[in-house]
């Protein structure tokens, strides 16, 4: 069985989300992701409304998992393990 792309919302200058991003990428867990302080205009204030649907508090690493609703806030290495294929 296929593991769900997960979508990470990111900013470029956290080192959360760099760390994140580097545990994915080691260990081939798909995703993709969005660095949200790098979008301009109504694509930012799209990826702000979205982010804040999903984690009130707009903190980052938001990471939204495909399965329902599923939302993992932060880089929290034991909760992005189940997802290594």
């Amino acid at each position: 069985m296929a593991h769900p792309v997960l979508k990470l919302y990111a900013l470029s200058t956290c080192i959360h989300c760099r760390h994140t991003k580097e545990y994915l990428n080691s260990h081939h867990i798909p995703y993709e992701f969005i660095d949200v302080d790098l979008q301009e205009g109504e694509a930012r204030d799209r990826v702000l409304a979205e982010v804040k649907g999903y984690n009130p508090n707009m903190s980052f690493p938001t990471i939204v998992v495909p399965d329902g609703g599923s939302v993992i806030i932060g880089f929290q290495e034991q909760k992005l393990a189940k997802y290594i294929p």
